[in-house]
């Protein structure tokens, strides 16, 4: 039998693989709280259920860690799991361009909603990934999502990532990139008062590492910040991640491997273009909308700093999904409720850059 399966092309199986998780995640309630157990329950939160038989699922599978023996591993085993749990996102228009960077090109996607022609808001997006893994096609359909419903451009840079290019490696990449697109707007179908930064977890640590760059350096800053779950602080650990580092897909040992790659040396983790939160100076940074999700061991650092960005005077959206964990926004073909999310992400990302407008 084994001959037989290794006779199937990788791509088939995961196609497979993606139509026999889809529909078990589709079940009746009753039979899909067979499948996950128990109800999950932590710090007055209810994880949810599709979520949770989702996590079992990858227990037996034996997929419950990002980190492996070596980074190529781990990015397969990344670009392999976003591959399973692919939808598909219809009515989007992508074309290869490049990001000119002191280190180089670096290829990007710019995606653009199919029949939009007229200039638009256009998001500069970093993907996550611990700085180590994740690449343009693990966040593909996540770009494709937000350029669709939120009736944006989206441009996502492939940015260098560790352990082969460590801190500030990414810093450098992520700025340079957001001065090229500046630079070059109108080229993207925007224009440099149209510019928006986000990203999902490493990448929203660096989309906010932007922002405040602008800020601190008289370049235009960005008109909204786009943070999911980010990582905004490395130099402390918090009761969420004593609460959530293991079981919820990004553990506690992952996140140390990770930063044991992107930045080795443990005195310079403090570092404000790593560590944002620990940046004194927070008044004037644009817009944000920084989601964070309740099972995540990053939710309380992401917001503290929220508060200290609204106590800086910085316009925020902060929205706690209670239910759901750290990387939902890449598994939004799962299930119903992921993909229920991310449409509540698209509104308020859409109510964030209403804030620019009414400056």
């Amino acid at each position: 039998m084994s001959k037989v399966l290794d006779a199937i092309p990788s791509s088939v199986q995961r196609r497979v693989q993606s139509t026999v998780l889809s529909s078990l995640l589709r079940l009746p309630r009753p039979l899909l709280r067979r499948i996950a157990g128990s109800p999950i329950r932590v710090d007055g939160q209810e994880l949810a259920l599709e979520v949770q038989a989702l996590l079992r699922l990858q227990a037996m599978a034996g997929q419950e860690r990002m980190a492996a023996d070596t980074p190529e591993q781990a990015r397969a085993g990344m670009a392999q799991g976003i591959e399973v749990v692919s939808a598909g996102v219809p009515g989007v228009q992508v074309s290869r361009r490049t990001v000119s960077t002191r280190a180089g090109e670096l290829p990007a996607r710019l995606y653009r909603p199919e029949g939009r022609t007229e200039p638009s808001t256009l998001l500069v997006f970093y993907h996550g990934g611990g700085w180590v893994v994740g690449d343009l096609d693990t966040h593909d359909e996540l770009c494709r999502f937000l350029a669709r419903h939120a009736d944006i451009r989206v441009l996502s840079v492939d940015y260098r990532l560790a352990p082969e290019h460590p801190f500030p490696a990414a810093v450098e990449d992520a700025v340079d990139a957001y001065q090229h697109v500046l630079e070059n707007a109108e080229d993207l179908g925007s224009s440099p008062d149209s510019v928006a930064v986000g990203g999902d977890s490493a990448g929203g640590n660096l989309a906010a590492m932007v922002a405040q760059h602008a800020a601190a350096n008289g370049i235009k800053s960005p008109v909204l910040q786009l943070l999911l779950y980010p990582a905004v602080d490395a130099s402390t650990r918090r009761r969420s991640r004593e609460l959530f580092g293991n079981g919820f897909l990004l553990t506690d040992g992952d996140m140390d491997w990770f930063m044991d790659l992107y930045q080795p040396d443990v005195s310079e983790r403090g570092d404000p273009r790593l560590s944002v939160l620990l940046n004194e100076e927070l008044d004037g940074l644009a817009p944000a909308v920084l989601v964070t999700a309740g099972f995540d061991p990053l939710r309380d650092e992401g917001e503290e700093y929220a508060r200290r960005l609204s106590e800086a005077g910085v316009p925020v959206i902060a929205r706690r999904f209670p239910d759901l964990i750290h990387g939902f926004a890449n598994l939004f073909g799962a299930s119903p409720r992921l993909r229920e999310a991310m449409f509540e992400i698209v509104g308020e990302l859409r109510a964030g850059l209403s804030l620019h407008a009414a400056k």
